[in-house]
C-alpha cells in the first residue's frame, strides 16, 4: 500500500511508450520507492513495452491481446509486487491476466518473476486502472481481483478509496454475467465500507455472506508477505466474493 505525499491528486500523462497520446491520470501516493538496479531497468526497457496495454487504441476482442487466445480474461487491480498475479498466471495458463499497478517498484518485481518463471500470459498497465476499466469492452472479464487496496484511513482521504460507486459501476459494465469479483483486506472499516457500497448495486450478490466465511481464504489463495505482517500485528484478513448477476 502507498502513502499520500499531499492532499492533491497528481495529474500526469501516461509514461507508456506504446501510447499514441497521453491519457490524464489521477494517482495518489508514491510512484517510486528504492532505486532500481540496471538489470531491473533493462526489464522495464525491454519486457514492459512488449506486454503493456494501450488504452489509446480501441479493442474489440480482449483475447486478441494474448498470443494463446485465452479461454477467460482475469484482471487484478493494484498487483503490488506481483506475487498473486504471477502465481495465478502460472497456475492457469489458459487464462489471460491483466494487471494494473502504478508503483514502479511493484511493476519491476512482477517483471522479474515473470521472466524467472517464464510467464507469458500477463499484460500490464502501469497507470490508473480506471483507464483500463473504461477501455475494456462490455462484459469482457471473467474475474476481477482487488486485493489489499490502500484503505486511506483518514476521513478526508476516503474519496481516494478504489471501492466507490463510480468504480463499482465500471466493474458491473466489464464483468460478464456470472463473473466473480474478489476483494481482500485486513482493515475492518474498509471491509465494511466495501460491503456497504456493493450492497447498493442489485447487479452484485455476495457468495458465502457470513462473518465466518468471510474470514476463510479462497481455496486457491496463498498468503503474501503483506498478509503475514497483518497476522503478526493482530489483524484478521477478510476475503469477500461477489458474483455479477
Amino acid at each position: 500500500m502507498t502513502s499520500a505525499t499531499n492532499d492533491k491528486p497528481r495529474f500526469r500523462p501516461s509514461q507508456s511508450r506504446l501510447l499514441d497520446e497521453p491519457i490524464a491520470t489521477a494517482f495518489f501516493g508514491r510512484r517510486k520507492g528504492k532505486p532500481i538496479s540496471p538489470t531491473q531497468q533493462a526489464l522495464m526497457d525491454d519486457l514492459l513495452p512488449r506486454i503493456s496495454l494501450n488504452p489509446a487504441r480501441p479493442v474489440d476482442d480482449v483475447a486478441s491481446l494474448f498470443a494463446h487466445k485465452p479461454a477467460e480474461i482475469w484482471m487484478e487491480i493494484g498487483f503490488g509486487g506481483g506475487e498473486h498475479i504471477v502465481r495465478q498466471a502460472k497456475s492457469n495458463p489458459d487464462v489471460g491476466l491483466i494487471g494494473c499497478e502504478p508503483f514502479v517498484n511493484g511493476v519491476v518485481k512482477a517483471l522479474v518473476q515473470m521472466r524467472e518463471q517464464d510467464v507469458g500470459n500477463i499484460r500490464v498497465y502501469d497507470e490508473d486502472a480506471a483507464h483500463i476499466l473504461d477501455w475494456l469492452p462490455t462484459a469482457s472479464l471473467d474475474r476481477l481481483f482487488l486485493l489489499y487496496p490502500d484503505p486511506w484511513h483518514k476521513k478526508r482521504h476516503w474519496k481516494r478509496r478504489f471501492v466507490s460507486d463510480a468504480n463499482l459501476e465500471r466493474f458491473i459494465r466489464v464483468l460478464k454475467p456470472g463473473a466473480l469479483f474478489r476483494f481482500a483486506s485486513d482493515i475492518e472499516p474498509y471491509v465494511n465500507w466495501t460491503l456497504n457500497h456493493v450492497e447498493r448495486f442489485d447487479a452484485f450478490e455476495e457468495i458465502d455472506a457470513t462473518p465466518e466465511k468471510r474470514l476463510e481464504a479462497w481455496p486457491d489463495w496463498q498468503t503474501t508477505r503483506y498478509e503475514e505482517k497483518a497476522f503478526r500485528e493482530g489483524r484478521r484478513p477478510h476475503y469477500l466474493t461477489f458474483r455479477r448477476k
